[in-house]
Formats: structure tokens, C-alpha cells, sequence
């Protein structure tokens, strides 16, 4: 292996582990602050850097930062509840799909790539399989979750275009990909 091959991997891990960190502090804060009637809604912007870390580093990092920020955001928050990993396996795929869209059908960077990434990601992740792991806890009103998804995914899709409409963060993501 080469040593920049070898120092390429080093930074796509140690960017996939920030970005799993910031997750998970925004899951916890969310799970914290944001949460209501015991869990059942909960307004929370922690798929972002999941999503974010699919579009950049494809499906592999994408969905293991979604699988360790969800296990660790868990870990660290007093939950009602054991570890649920269909929703882990919901998050795992929030990451995966948003690095499939864009090495695969979208490979063009821009707007397009981000919202159907990011509404992919959220209508499997999000609304289909998180809700049907929740079910065992909350039966039916765990379908209340689906319309706050659909307020919370616009409002990250909106956050991750206007990110990348930014030239430093288009410049710092050239010099990651080219070394």
C-alpha cells in the first residue's frame, strides 16, 4: 500500500469518526431536550451527519457511522428501553443509501444528488424501518413519526445544499479527495 493510499484512509476514518460524533452529540442532545411524550416524538437533526458522511465517503462509511452513532448515542443516554437494532439497522441504511445515490445513480455533485441522497435515505431509514422497530414500544402511534420526518428531512437536505454551496467547504472536500 502506498503511503498516501495509507494516509487517504487514515483521514476518510478519522473525518467518518467527527462526523459519527457529531451525531451522536446530537442525539443525545436531542434524546435530552428535544424529546416528548416519553420518546414517542422526538425532534432530532442526528441523521445529517450520517447522511453527510454517506455523499462524501460512500455506502461503507456512510453506514458505519450511522450503525456507531446510533449504538453509542444509545449507550450514552438513559433509555426506556434495550438497544433496538432495527432502528440501528435503520440508521446503518440512512448511511448506506446516501453513499449508493451518489456513487451509482447521481454522479454528478449538486443539488439533486443531496435531496434524493438525503430523501432516500429518510423515507427507507427514517420512515420505515426506525418506525417498525419502534413499533414494539409504541404500536400504531409510532406512525405520528412519518409526518415529523417529513419536516425534519427537507430541513437537513436544505442545511446539506446550502453546505455545499459553500466554496471552503467545496475546497476542503477537493483536498480530501485528492489525497
Amino acid at each position: 500500500m502506498r503511503k498516501s493510499s495509507v494516509l487517504a484512509h487514515v483521514k476518510f476514518i478519522t473525518f467518518g469518526a467527527m462526523l459519527a460524533a457529531m451525531s451522536i452529540i446530537i442525539g443525545i442532545f436531542c434524546k435530552s431536550y428535544l424529546n416528548f411524550a416519553n420518546g414517542l416524538l422526538r425532534i432530532t437533526f442526528e441523521n445529517l451527519p450520517i447522511i453527510l458522511s454517506g455523499i462524501l465517503f460512500g455506502p461503507i462509511i456512510g453506514g458505519l457511522v450511522g450503525v456507531v452513532s446510533d449504538l453509542v448515542s444509545y449507550l450514552l443516554t438513559a433509555q426506556g428501553y434495550p438497544p433496538n437494532l432495527i432502528v440501528t439497522l435503520g440508521a446503518f441504511l440512512v448511511g448506506v443509501i446516501s453513499g449508493i445515490i451518489p456513487r451509482f445513480v447521481v454522479k454528478k455533485r449538486g443539488t439533486l444528488q443531496i435531496v434524493l441522497a438525503g430523501g432516500i435515505a429518510h423515507i427507507v431509514g427514517s420512515m420505515i424501518v426506525k418506525p417498525i422497530g419502534l413499533y414494539q414500544f409504541y404500536g400504531w402511534l409510532v406512525l405520528v413519526r412519518i409526518p415529523l420526518y417529513l419536516v425534519i428531512a427537507p430541513i437537513e437536505i436544505i442545511l446539506l445544499c446550502q453546505l455545499f454551496k459553500r466554496k471552503s467547504f467545496c475546497k476542503f472536500i477537493d483536498f480530501m479527495e485528492r489525497y
